[in-house]
C-alpha cells in the first residue's frame, strides 16, 4: 500500500500531414486554451467557424529530428526525445485562423518565440490531473535521470515554469536539485547539447504534471547503461520516490544484471520510455522492476471526456516501442498469456511530435521547441505517480495499474499499431491490455496507487 498525499542528431526528412476531424476539434479547443498572463498578451481571437479552422488546420505538417544518438553503442542508450525542426503545427494553424493571419512556420533547426505544441494545462486536463495538480505533490521529488550536462537547466526550467504561472522552482528555493551521478553539485559531466533538450523536456514535463513537486536532476557522465544505472541508484539514495528514466536501448543478455544492480527499488516508482522506433522492445523499458511507458497521438474531441487518443506511429520505424522481452523474466503481476517474459508497455501518454509538447532550450536551441518522443510519456507518468503519493514501501509501482481498480481507471486506446507482428497484440491497440500503450492512459490518479 501507499501513503495518499494530503490534498548528436539523426534527421527524419518526412513531412507529416494532419487532417482528421478530431484535429481539426484539438485545433478549435487548442487556441482559446492558456493562462490568463498569456491570454492578455495576446491578440483578441477573432470569431471563426469551425469549418475555418478545420480547413486551416489541414495544412498542418512538420519534420523533426532524433534529439540524441539514434543508433547507440552496445551497452549504450539513447534518448527518446523528438524534436520538430520545420513546419507548421495544427497549434500554429488554428491560432492563425482565429487570428485571420497567416500561420507561423518553424523554420528549420529554428526555435520560436512563443510554444508551438501542448502546455501544462492541456496536459492536467487531457489525463484528469487539474484538481490533482493543484492541490498535490508538496514535499515529493521527482528524480530525472539524464547523461551529460545541461548548464542552462535551472534557467530553463525557471522560463518554463514563469510563463505557464507555475511556481517557482530554483536552487535557493530549495526545489530544484542538480548533482552527477555521484552525488556532486560542483563536479559535473561534460555538456551536451542533444541531451540538454532532452534534460529541458524532462524537467518541464514532471513541472506540467506535478508543479508541486520538487525535481531532483541527476546526470550520468555518459550514455552507458552502467552510467545512467549509477544515476538511478543515485536519485534513490537521495530520496526521490519516482525516478523517470527517457532512454533506452537494444536489449542484451546483461539486462538481468543490469536489473539487480540498478532498477530493483521497491517503494519507488521507476517510469522507462518504451522506444521510438516502432514495434520492438528496448531495454531498460522491458525491465520487470519498471513502468513502461509508451506512446500515443493526443488530440482534444467532443467526447465526454474532451480528448481522444492512439497509438503513435509515423512509420513503420517511427513510432512507440512495444514488444516481448528476450531476455527479463515476466513480473507476476503481468498476466496477458503469449509473451512468458516481460511485456512492454504497462501505460501510456503522448509522444507523437505532432501532438507534441512546448520545451524552454537555450543549450544548443534559443527558446520555444516542441518535442515528442516517448521521452515526454515517461517524465508525465512519473508526475501523475507523484500525485498519487508515496509508494508503500515493499511496492513495485508498476504493478497498480494492474490491479481491478486500476485498469478501470485508465482511458482505454482502442486504435492504431506501431508495426507488424505475429502476435497482434504486441503491436496492435485492441480493448483491454495492449503492447504499445499498456492498459492506457491516465484518468485521474487511481490507477497509480496501490
Amino acid at each position: 500500500m501507499r501513503t495518499s498525499p494530503p490534498s548528436s542528431q539523426s534527421t527524419h526528412g518526412r513531412w507529416r500531414r494532419i487532417g482528421t476531424a478530431a484535429v481539426a476539434t484539438a485545433a478549435l479547443a487548442l487556441a482559446g486554451l492558456g493562462t490568463a498572463a498569456q491570454a492578455g498578451a495576446a491578440t483578441a481571437p477573432q470569431k471563426v467557424t469551425a469549418k475555418t479552422i478545420a480547413a486551416q488546420v489541414a495544412k498542418a505538417h512538420v519534420s523533426y529530428t532524433s534529439q540524441c544518438d539514434a543508433t547507440p553503442a552496445k551497452g549504450h542508450a539513447s534518448c527518446n526525445a523528438l524534436r520538430v525542426t520545420g513546419g507548421t503545427t495544427a497549434f500554429q494553424e488554428a491560432q492563425a485562423a482565429k487570428k485571420g493571419t497567416a500561420p507561423a512556420t518553424i523554420k528549420p533547426n529554428a526555435t520560436s518565440a512563443t510554444p508551438t505544441g501542448y502546455g501544462p494545462s492541456d496536459l492536467q486536463d487531457a489525463y484528469g490531473l487539474t484538481d490533482a495538480a493543484d492541490s498535490n505533490g508538496s514535499g515529493e521529488t521527482i528524480a530525472i535521470v539524464d547523461a551529460y550536462d545541461d548548464p542552462n537547466a535551472a534557467s530553463d526550467l525557471a522560463a518554463y515554469r514563469s510563463y505557464y504561472g507555475l511556481s517557482a522552482c530554483t536552487v535557493a528555493n530549495g526545489c530544484f536539485k542538480k548533482v552527477s551521478q555521484t552525488g556532486s553539485t560542483t563536479s559535473l559531466p561534460t555538456a551536451d547539447s542533444g541531451w540538454a533538450g532532452e534534460i529541458s523536456l524532462d524537467l518541464d514535463m514532471a513541472s506540467a504534471i506535478c508543479p508541486n513537486c520538487n525535481i531532483l536532476l541527476v546526470e550520468a557522465t555518459s550514455s552507458s547503461m552502467a552510467n545512467l544505472g549509477t544515476a538511478v541508484n543515485r536519485a534513490v539514495t537521495l530520496g526521490a520516490k519516482y525516478v523517470s528514466n527517457s532512454y533506452g536501448g537494444s536489449e542484451s543478455s546483461s539486462d538481468t544484471s543490469y536489473d539487480s544492480s540498478y532498477f530493483n527499488h521497491p517503494g519507488v516508482a521507476i517510469t522507462v520510455s518504451a522506444g521510438d522506433s516502432g514495434y520492438g522492445a528496448e531495454y531498460p523499458a522491458a525491465s520487470k522492476y519498471v513502468t513502461s511507458v509508451g506512446g500515443t497521438k493526443l488530440s482534444t474531441s467532443s467526447t465526454t471526456r474532451g480528448w481522444t487518443e492512439s497509438v503513435w506511429k509515423t512509420s513503420s520505424t517511427e513510432g512507440t516501442g512495444s514488444g516481448c522481452s528476450s531476455y527479463d523474466a515476466k513480473p507476476t503481476w503481468q498476466t496477458d498469456a503469449t509473451c512468458t517474459k516481460r511485456m512492454i508497455s504497462d501505460v501510456s501518454a503522448v509522444a507523437d511530435p505532432a501532438t507534441g509538447v512546448s520545451v524552454y532550450d537555450t543549450y544548443g536551441e534559443s527558446g520555444w521547441v516542441t518535442y515528442g518522443g516517448t521521452s515526454a510519456a515517461s517524465p508525465i507518468i512519473a508526475g501523475v505517480y507523484a500525485l498519487a503519493g508515496t509508494p508503500g514501501s515493499s511496492d513495485y509501482p508498476a504493478s497498480y495499474p494492474y490491479s481491478a481498480a486500476g485498469t478501470s481507471a485508465l482511458n482505454d486506446v482502442t486504435s492504431g499499431n506501431n508495426g507488424t507482428c505475429t502476435t497482434s497484440y504486441y503491436c496492435t491497440a485492441r480493448s483491454g491490455y495492449d503492447g504499445p500503450t499498456g492498459w492506457g492512459t491516465p484518468q485521474g490518479l487511481d490507477a497509480f496507487t496501490g
